[in-house]
């Protein structure tokens, strides 16, 4: 997903040996004339190296392409995966704390699975990634890492979530595994529908069902689908804002997205969605009777998600990115709220 890209897009330069003030001056022309872009232009200036880049960074040049490929340096989409388990343990808690060694678990599974995921879109995508501007140097696209070791990658991708999954009890095994189908299927929507976004809803929010039968052997669908469908509204309101990053590159290369089929009225649905994941959070937390402290949590996060939709520049690449970015805060702000209301 959002990949910085400043140091493929800077300008190649010539310095002159003959004339080193005229070249000099060719090169702050061209730095100059590279910063007047607009906003839906690459970013060229530098970027801030951030602590899970270093991370990447760390290890051997020949193992780094890999660990980019899981988008071990790209945190976000973990964070969006896991919130979703960890509201479900939360709702399924009898005390303030929620079970520690199965957040643990959670948190392994969805590096592990989220990683699995960009593997398989970056397969599935890897000629159209070649096509836009912000994929271009992902690793299967560029050619740094073969679609054949792709595929043996994933497989120990997969292995070791299976390794995870199997720790929980066999409903939750059951229910988990099933989730690998909207995996699978969730680069091909890109290519086939208008809201592809709502199918990665249905798949990133997969945890929203599986905390309470993971603490409790068996679902409580009267608390998980109000939950559930509370992530898959937020998602559809996340991804939307993403998706404006690439709305250029995905008109001209066939790529679908709620960015490109809500156009003119995008923060009108943004609103309604908005609106309707507050109102399914709500819904969860009444089933389980959480205290008034979750109300007034979950309002802030409703004042989290109205900034988001009434600031946001969905022309601005730079602005998207913040934006899309915030929610892990908006996932922490929910759990932070089903926690209080337990009190």
């Amino acid at each position: 997903r959002p990949k910085s890209t400043a140091s493929r897009c800077l300008p190649s330069i010539r310095l002159s040996s003959t004339n080193p003030i005229a070249a000099t001056s060719s090169l702050t022309s061209r730095f100059v004339t590279s910063s007047k872009t607009p906003d839906n232009a690459v970013d060229v200036s530098p970027t801030r190296v951030t602590v899970a880049e270093s991370f990447v960074r760390a290890f051997p040049t020949k193992v780094q392409p890999y660990l980019r490929l899981a988008r071990l340096d790209k945190p976000i989409g973990t964070w969006l995966l896991l919130w979703p388990c960890c509201w479900s343990l939360g709702l399924a808690a009898s005390s303030p704390v929620p079970d520690i060694k199965l957040m643990a678990a959670c948190a392994i599974g969805a590096v592990i699975m989220r990683s699995a995921g960009c593997t398989i879109n970056d397969l599935w995508d890897r000629d159209l990634d070649k096509k836009v501007e912000r994929t271009r140097i992902r690793p299967i696209a560029s050619g740094e890492i073969s679609p054949q070791n792709a595929i043996k990658f994933l497989g120990v991708q997969l292995f070791a979530g299976l390794g995870v999954l199997s720790t929980f009890n066999t409903y939750t095994i059951a229910l988990g595994a099933s989730s690998l189908a909207f995996v699978v299927a969730y680069p091909l929507m890109k290519r086939i529908m208008g809201w592809p976004q709502f199918v990665l809803g249905l798949t990133y929010n997969w945890g929203a069902l599986i905390g309470w039968p993971a603490v409790y052997g068996t679902a409580y669908w009267p608390a998980t689908v109000p939950l559930y469908l509370a992530g898959v509204s937020w998602t559809l309101v996340y991804d939307s804002i993403y998706a404006h990053q690439d709305r250029t590159d995905d008109v001209l290369v066939g790529i679908k997205s709620t960015a490109l089929t809500w156009g003119a009225h995008n923060k009108q649905f943004m609103t309604f969605f908005s609106a309707s994941s507050i109102g399914c959070f709500a819904a969860a937390g009444y089933m389980v009777d959480l205290a008034y402290p979750f109300y007034g949590g979950l309002a802030l996060a409703a004042a989290h998600l109205a900034w988001q939709v009434k600031t946001v520049d969905l022309n601005n690449v730079k602005d998207c990115h913040a934006k899309f970015v915030s929610n892990k805060w908006f996932g922490a702000i929910i759990f932070a709220s089903i926690c209080a209301g337990q009190i």
